[in-house]
């Protein structure tokens, strides 16, 4: 049975004339195979919209009616028939074209001639009488002479006009050749000029009714008539003028008087009518026409709801209404029509979903779940109806009441019980799919993600669970960013309704783990569920059904639970990223200062704040640096028993802060680098059986609602300062800092007696003196020449050259002895040369490094340490000649 509202196939098609050809045998002439594969295949868009029918000649087509003298006595029992258009669409023809063997020059003329007008009579006796045309195309083996120099064919072609009487506009001829698709394509426009004549004639025929008819008795056929002038016209392609009838049998349409009996079959044709005009303003580029009379229809059936117990019925049409519409929008603009954002198919496509929820929770509220089919079956009839929009129980009934007032109640029940097998879901989900593409494609983030939403609702009242769960999960980052609480927490809970559903470890941890937190807007004693549910989760039990499910499907889900918790084996352990969540824990890790000297230990506080209903314990706390060689300083283990919590490093307690300090030495390769905490990793549950690691990036926080590290916070409160006592929201997140090298205690001096001479080997002695207070190993001695810094780069002097000996060769950069050791207050001098080729200054370079053993936290290391010093070199030259002329003469 067709459901409220859907459209008839013949409606939605593009109206073509039908074409009949007969006298075509494809199966055993391979000529007439030809000639019936260049009609009605490649149906190009240029070429003319013929629908063609291959039929034999004896084919016997639909009776004609007997025509009405008058219709004074008529009473018209519903407004447009069922059948009416598959009829004209592909019943009865608007031509037939008889083929037929005959050349101009056959020998047995006469004998021929003769067969061909008996064919033509047998198709005009099957047509009953009909106005339809026909014409003849003869299949010849000679292409044609030009006109007027055949005059054989000329006097043939009179005579078999007259055998046929067929007008000689009827007559053709097809030549068989190699230009066969040429031919076929000048028959198709004659034949769709005799098409458009038989739908004009057709057109007035319905028109010249007009006269007989009164609006007192015959309101509805000033509806259908008006319905069959556009559809002719539509069928000889004259658009424009079936659009004014489309909307003069509208006007009449909305002049009908109506009743609770008769609305279903007004809405139903009104559907009709109203597809038609828009479809059509769609064509003719005049979209805002189409969208002006869509709103004028809905604006005027939309409180027609009828009778109270079928008013899901409304909201179906209601539904179906903005859905077509939606398809026509689309449909125009791939034809290439232009759309905004704020006027595109998503909008109809959206009140389409709602009408279909609203149809749902009125089918809920209307049909009761034990309702039962009538024993009559009142929709017995639903597929043979003979007018559109008429119930099937009181067929061509147009009386204020109802004939049968049992029969009706029967109907209303059966139609209810039909009602009530409708899986309401898998009807909004594609209109709620259609709606998201357009917003998608229009760039309305806001409200893709809320129809999101509304999918994820739908495939869980559909009871696909992991659609549910995976669509939900697709935006719960936007709204969690743009801090929507209330929304996210009606997400959140429906999320973890389908993770339980379908037995989603990872995901019912992680959704717990949220609705836990500071944000999630549910009640405490709710928290307080989800809490020790989790807990059982991490004991290998199996938790308590969520709130709101069906029953069916909490069996199906417990018993998934309970498979997985009594086969013995733990589930796999699962790594939840906090930074995307906003979690019952937060973590904030942060360096003491912003650089550490490389001879005293780098400690890093950490803080766990818990907002949590109740106290909660975790197995393991691990701190991750950039460099992992540190890793094994920040871990915390849970060592003390599970029920001695007060003096657990592990234990936390709800709006309380558990702070961990942790030190270590950097080792020598990481001085003068940055140190970085890469992130923390809390477990829960049992690192030996079921456990989830809470996963925090850098140094943890709220990053989503409080970015953390910002300028404002670092100024408000030190990393020196006690953060037992600074609120938790405004606690400083400093993961990073730097490892400077430790001072050298040397005295190192460049002694020298210039001025240097130009192209001298200059004696430069580099004095290096211990001062401090142990013996320093590994000293190593560099000497550079740089000119003087220009944006901050030194560079090197081409023109000077350093020797360790004179007969050694020069270098840019010399390196003196390695001294393996040196005893605090000994002294140390080394010698270099420095030879210049012009004069000016010379700025030396000098670097001194060492290692040192020092004490750090009670354990000797080695530290390297490093003293760099410049000094000037003045340059000049040896001799100044000046040389002056006294006298010009010759002696």
């Amino acid at each position: 049975m067709v459901s409220v509202g859907d459209l008839p196939e013949e409606l939605i098609a593009r109206p073509q004339a039908l074409v009949v050809l007969t006298g075509i045998d494809i199966v055993h002439n391979a000529e007439h195979l030809r000639i019936w594969d260049a009609f009605s295949n490649n149906r190009r868009p240029d070429r003319v919209p013929i629908q063609f029918k291959m039929l034999p000649g004896d084919h016997d087509y639909l009776k004609l009616k007997q025509k009405k003298t008058a219709y004074d006595w008529v009473i018209p029992k519903g407004i447009l028939k069922t059948n009416w258009m598959r009829k004209h669409l592909h019943d009865v023809p608007a031509v037939v074209v008889v083929f037929f063997e005959l050349d101009w020059d056959e020998q047995l003329w006469n004998e021929r001639k003769q067969a061909c007008a008996t064919f033509v009579e047998v198709v005009r006796t099957a047509l009953h009488g009909r106005q339809t045309r026909a014409a003849v195309v003869l299949i010849q083996k000679n292409a044609p002479l030009p006109p007027g120099e055949d005059v054989v064919a000329a006097d043939r072609a009179t005579q078999l006009c007259n055998a046929c009487e067929l007008s000689a506009k009827a007559l053709f001829v097809l030549p068989n050749s190699d230009h066969l698709l040429g031919y076929v394509i000048r028959l198709e426009n004659a034949f769709y000029e005799l098409a458009q004549a038989y739908y004009h004639h057709e057109s007035r025929v319905v028109k010249a009714h007009r006269d007989h008819l009164n609006k007192t008795t015959h309101a509805l056929l000033f509806v259908r008539h008006q319905f069959k002038v556009a559809f002719y016209n539509e069928l000889k392609q004259d658009s424009h003028t079936a659009l004014k009838h489309y909307r003069q049998a509208y006007l009449h349409l909305h002049e009908l008087r109506i009743t609770d009996y008769n609305l279903l079959e007004i809405k139903t044709n009104s559907c009709i009518v109203n597809f038609k005009i828009c479809k059509l303003c769609f064509e003719h580029n005049t979209p805002l026409d189409a969208i002006s009379q869509f709103r004028r229809h809905v604006d005027i059936y939309k409180s027609k709801i009828g009778t109270a117990d079928l008013a899901f019925e409304h909201s179906a049409w209601m539904s179906k209404q903005f859905a077509v519409f939606g398809d026509l929008f689309e449909e125009a603009i791939r034809a290439g029509l232009t759309a905004i954002q704020t006027q595109h198919p998503g909008f109809y496509y959206q009140e389409a979903a709602r009408y279909a929820i609203a149809r749902k929770q009125l089918c809920r509220g209307l049909c009761p779940a034990e309702l039962k089919y009538p024993a009559s079956d009142p929709l017995a009839e639903a597929d043979k109806m003979e007018y559109y929009g008429q119930r099937p129980w009181r067929q061509g009934h147009q009386s204020l009441e109802a004939p049968s007032v049992q029969k009706e109640r029967e109907g209303i029940q059966a139609l209810q019980y039909r009602e009530c097998q409708v899986d309401h879901s898998w009807l909004v989900i594609p209109l709620l799919s259609s709606a998201i593409a357009q917003f998608k494609k229009y760039k309305s983030p806001r409200m893709k993600r809320y129809l999101v939403v509304q999918m994820g609702e739908e495939y869980y009242h559909a009871k696909d669970y992991s659609k549910a769960l995976a669509l939900l999960g697709r935006v719960t980052w936007e709204y969690r960013s743009e801090r929507w609480w209330s929304i996210l927490t009606n997400i959140l809970q429906l999320s973890l309704r389908c993770a339980y559903l379908v037995m989603s470890f990872e995901e019912y941890v992680t959704v717990s783990i949220e609705l836990m937190g500071r944000y999630a807007q549910v009640p405490r004693e709710e928290k307080i569920r989800i809490q020790m549910n989790l807990h059982k989760i991490f004991q290998d039990e199996v938790p308590e059904p969520e709130h709101g499910c069906e029953h069916d499907s909490v069996e199906k889900g417990r018993a998934l639970w309970t498979t997985i918790s009594a086969g013995g084996k733990s589930r796999s352990p699962i790594v939840v990223e906090m930074n995307s969540i906003t979690a019952f824990v937060e973590c904030k890790a942060c360096f003491t200062a912003d650089s550490f000297l490389c001879e005293s230990p780098v400690t890093v506080k950490l803080g766990l704040h818990s907002f949590a209903p109740m106290p909660i314990r975790f197995s393991q706390l691990s701190v991750r640096f950039s460099n992992e060689a540190y890793n094994q300083f920040g871990i915390v283990v849970d060592e003390n028993a599970v029920d001695d919590p007060i003096e657990s490093t592990s234990y936390l307690k709800p709006g309380q802060t558990l702070w961990h300090t942790f030190q270590f030495i950097v080792e020598q390769d990481d001085v003068d680098c940055n140190l970085s905490i890469a992130g923390v990793d809390l477990v829960l549950g049992s690192l030996e059986g079921c456990c989830a690691t809470l996963r925090w990036t850098d140094g943890g926080g709220d990053a989503i609602v409080h970015p953390f590290a910002t300028q404002v916070h670092r100024k408000k409160v030190a990393l020196n300062a006690d953060f037992s006592v600074v609120s938790w929201d405004v606690l400083p997140s400093n993961y990073s800092t730097h490892i400077s090298p430790r001072e050298a205690n040397l005295d190192v001096q460049l002694l020298q007696k210039g001025p240097a001479l130009v192209n001298e080997f200059y004696l430069m002695t580099v004095s290096i003196t211990n001062t401090e207070v142990a013996q320093i190993s590994n000293v190593r001695t560099s000497i550079s020449v740089v000119t003087a810094v220009a944006d901050a780069v030194a560079t090197a002097q081409p023109n000077t050259f350093l020797y360790e000996d004179i007969d050694l060769p020069c270098s840019q950069l010399i390196s003196m002895p390695l001294l393996e050791e040196l005893k605090p207050n000994q002294k140390v001098d080394n010698v270099a040369y420095v030879r210049c080729v012009d004069s000016g200054a010379r700025l030396m370079c000098i670097q001194v490094s060492y290692q040192i053993p020092i004490d750090i936290s009670g354990k000797m290391s080695m530290c390297n340490c490093m003293k760099e010093i410049t000094s000037s070199i003045e340059v000049c030259e040896p001799f100044n000649i000046t040389v002056s002329l006294t006298n010009m003469k010759v002696c």
